[in-house]
């Protein structure tokens, strides 16, 4: 019986491992914005600039992100990519996951006034 169990635990675990996975690009110093198309398929628009490292390609997201409020949009969430993990902007802060199923994992935290801080630097009340 415990066998039995223990080959069927190994069988779902491998399983899982084969699921597909959906990975961004690793390329060093780009920053992606990531569109999802009517297909299904992602499309990742290069930032102009390169960045040093993941808070700097969300940093500039997050500018992308209130200039194109500023004119009127209307998207307040916003996917990106860089060096291999997805960024997530989304109300409460920023997240990022290896992958679009993956967990994600928090990155940033919005403070008070909605500006982004690494989570612990601003002191609680």
């Amino acid at each position: 019986m415990v066998r039995n169990l223990l080959l069927l635990g190994a069988a779902l675990i491998a399983l899982g491992a084969c699921a597909k996975r959906t990975v961004p690009p690793g390329d060093v110093g780009v920053c992606y914005m990531v569109a999802p198309q009517k297909d299904g398929s992602l499309k990742y628009n290069k930032l102009p600039a390169a960045q040093a490292d993941l808070e700097h390609c969300a940093a500039a997201l997050e500018a992308m992100r209130v200039r194109f409020l500023s004119l009127g949009g209307s998207q307040y969430e916003i996917t990106g990519a860089y060096q291999g993990n997805f960024i997530f902007l989304q109300k409460e802060g920023i997240f990022t996951a290896p992958s679009l199923e993956a967990h994600r994992y928090v990155a940033l935290v919005r403070t008070g006034d909605g500006r982004l801080a690494v989570p612990g630097a601003m002191p609680r009340e």
